[in-house]
C-alpha cells in the first residue's frame, strides 16, 4: 500500500513553517522562514517543493480568524496584509483545509503531544501574540478561541484587532518587548544595554530571557513577572469557563518558564475557583515549533474531524 502524507502549513505572526508530515505526526521535511515579503508566494513555493503523488492534502494554520468553508482569512491582526485572502486562489490540486494556527497547534498537541493524556484541554500559544485552541473529548472544537483577545482591562490600550485591553497586550512577546523598550528609553538600568551594543531596539525576547534567568537582571525579571501575572488572569478565566483537564502552554515564551510561567501559575491559583484549579494540570507543550504544522496536517488525516458546537 502506498504511503500517504499531508503537507502542514503554520503561518504565524513571526514565522512561516511548512512540513511534510506522516499520519503518525512525524515531520519528514520542513521549511522555516520569516513571515515577511510575499508570504503567500513563499508559502506556495514551499508547498510545491514538498508536493508528490503521495500527498493526500494540505492543512493550513493561520494566525487569525478564518472561514473554513471558503478557505479564507477573515482577519489576521498580526499579519494584516493577508486579510481577505482565499487559499483557494492558489490553485492547489489536492484537498485543502484551513484553520486558526493555535487551533491547529492544539490539535497537534492533542494528537501527538502533551494533550494525549487529557481529553479536554485548552492550549495557549505564547509568541508574537497570544492564540488559543480548545480540545473537547479529544477533538478540536470548531470555535474561534481567540483567547488573546479577551478584554482584561476595559480602559486599556488599543489592540491590533481593534479592541481595547486585550490579554495579548499585556503578556505576549510583543508586549514584553514594548515594556522593556519603554523602560530603557526612560533611563532604566539594565544589562540589556550591553546586549544591544548601544541600540536598544535590537534587543530580542531571547535577550530578555537570558538576562533574567542567567544574569539576574532586575528589569528583565520584573517585566517577565508582570507579563506572567496577566497571563495568569487569562489562564484563570479559561479554567473557570472551560474546566479543562489541562492548560497546555506553547510558543517561544515558555522558555522563560521559571519566571514568566511560574508567576502565571501563582496568579491563576489565586483567581480560579479552587476546585476547578486543582483538577487542571498546567503543562508545557512537547512538540515545540512543529505543533502547528503537525496539527494542520492532521486536519487532512482526520478528514477535518472537528466538533461542531451544534453536535454536542
Amino acid at each position: 500500500m502506498t504511503k500517504q502524507y499531508a503537507i502542514g502549513v503554520d503561518l504565524g505572526g513571526t514565522n512561516l513553517r511548512v512540513g511534510l508530515v506522516t499520519p503518525e505526526g512525524e515531520v519528514l521535511k520542513k521549511v522555516k522562514e520569516p513571515s515577511t515579503g510575499d508570504i503567500m508566494g513563499n508559502m506556495k513555493k514551499a508547498v510545491d517543493d514538498l508536493m508528490s503523488p503521495e500527498v493526500k492534502g494540505i492543512g493550513i494554520g493561520v494566525a487569525g480568524v478564518v472561514d473554513r468553508k471558503e478557505l479564507k482569512v477573515i482577519a489576521s491582526p498580526n499579519i494584516p496584509q493577508i486579510n481577505g485572502f482565499s487559499f483557494g486562489s492558489l490553485g492547489f490540486t489536492v484537498p485543502v483545509s484551513v484553520e486558526n494556527d493555535a487551533n491547529a497547534a492544539a490539535l497537534g498537541e492533542a494528537s501527538f503531544g502533551a494533550g494525549r493524556e487529557y481529553p479536554n484541554s485548552v492550549l495557549l500559544t505564547l509568541g508574537t501574540g497570544v492564540g488559543g485552541g480548545l480540545i473537547y473529548k479529544g477533538k478540536l472544537l470548531e470555535v474561534a478561541a481567540e483567547i488573546g483577545h479577551m478584554s482584561i482591562d476595559t480602559g486599556g490600550g488599543k489592540c491590533f484587532c481593534g479592541n481595547n485591553g486585550c490579554l495579548e497586550l499585556y503578556c505576549s512577546a510583543r508586549a514584553i518587548m514594548a515594556s522593556i523598550i519603554k523602560a530603557l528609553e526612560s533611563g532604566a538600568e539594565s544589562i540589556l544595554r550591553e546586549h544591544s551594543q548601544g541600540n536598544i531596539y535590537r534587543i530580542t525576547p531571547e535577550d530578555v530571557y537570558k538576562a533574567a534567568l542567567e544574569e539576574g537582571d532586575n528589569l528583565s525579571r520584573e517585566t517577565l513577572r508582570e507579563a506572567g501575572r496577566y497571563l495568569g488572569v487569562g489562564i484563570a478565566n479559561m479554567i473557570n469557563i472551560m474546566s479543562p483537564d489541562a492548560v497546555i502552554l506553547a510558543g517561544g515564551l515558555i522558555g522563560a518558564w521559571n519566571i514568566y510561567i511560574d508567576e502565571a501559575i501563582k496568579e491563576a491559583a489565586k483567581r480560579a475557583f479552587k476546585s476547578l484549579y486543582q483538577k487542571t494540570a498546567i503543562v508545557p507543550a512537547t512538540l515545540g515549533d512543529e505543533a502547528g504544522l503537525v496539527g494542520a496536517a492532521n486536519l487532512i488525516f482526520q478528514g477535518q474531524a472537528l466538533h461542531d458546537l451544534s453536535s454536542l
